[in-house]
């Protein structure tokens, strides 16, 4: 992964990882880089974010644990450009990540494209929780037929239950503010595809600290360490 680099695999390693967990600018990271005698331009840093955070969280989904079957769905409001543009989530029932995806649209393709993500990866649910999100009500009914469907098991499968209601789509909702508080100090992305990228390294460190990686070696590592071991 780090062949060819100029800089030691710590020095890039230690940068995303600073990057992604703290509430620091790419500025902020090149002072004090420069104060431990690491000469690296801030421009620099932001490349081995966009390059290495995708292969990180690769690894990482390798080793992610199974969550359960009852998920909270929501999307929460990411700016871009001077655009509103959104993260489209899924937590279980023990606060768990299952998924997430960045979408410039909030409408029924992006939700159904979500969730046909979700599905993919980690199966049916038996329980969607939801708010009054009509939308989200439909692409969940939509991506259920169709995942019915395509299955096509000896005995029909249960339909995925639908819950709607403000109150408990709650244990999302607090969920969100780490997503949020991280990306607030970033003043706005600058395009669709770094904003992309970055959230869902994010994404990845926020899975790190809810110990949601299967690492043999250690039952509850640091987010040091399990950089270090999806970077091996």
């Amino acid at each position: 992964m780090f062949k060819g680099r100029h800089f030691d695999r710590s020095v890039i390693l230690l940068c995303v990882r600073w990057y992604l967990a703290y509430s620091l600018s790419l500025r902020d990271l090149e002072e004090m880089l420069t104060e431990r005698g690491v000469s690296v331009d801030h421009s620099t840093i932001h490349r081995w974010v966009e390059h290495f955070s995708p292969r990180l969280l690769e690894r990482f989904n390798r080793r992610k644990r199974a969550v359960t079957g009852k998920w909270h769905v929501d999307e929460t409001y990411i700016k871009v450009r001077g655009r509103w543009m959104y993260q489209y989530r899924a937590i279980d029932s023990v606060g768990d990540t299952v998924e997430f995806w960045f979408s410039e649209h909030r409408d029924l393709p992006a939700a159904k494209r979500f969730l046909r993500k979700a599905l993919a990866r980690h199966g049916r649910p038996d329980r969607i929780v939801i708010d009054g999100s009509q939308t989200n009500r439909e692409a969940i009914i939509a991506c259920d037929t169709e995942s019915r469907l395509l299955d096509r098991p000896r005995r029909p499968l249960k339909r995925i239950g639908i819950r709607q209601s403000q109150y408990l789509n709650n244990r999302i909702e607090q969920d969100h503010r780490r997503i949020k508080r991280r990306a607030r100090p970033m003043l706005g992305f600058k395009s669709f595809g770094s904003a992309a990228i970055t959230l869902a390294g994010i994404e990845m460190v926020q899975m790190m600290r809810k110990r949601q990686g299967r690492f043999a070696f250690n039952p509850a590592p640091t987010l040091k360490e399990q950089f270090e071991a999806i970077a091996a």
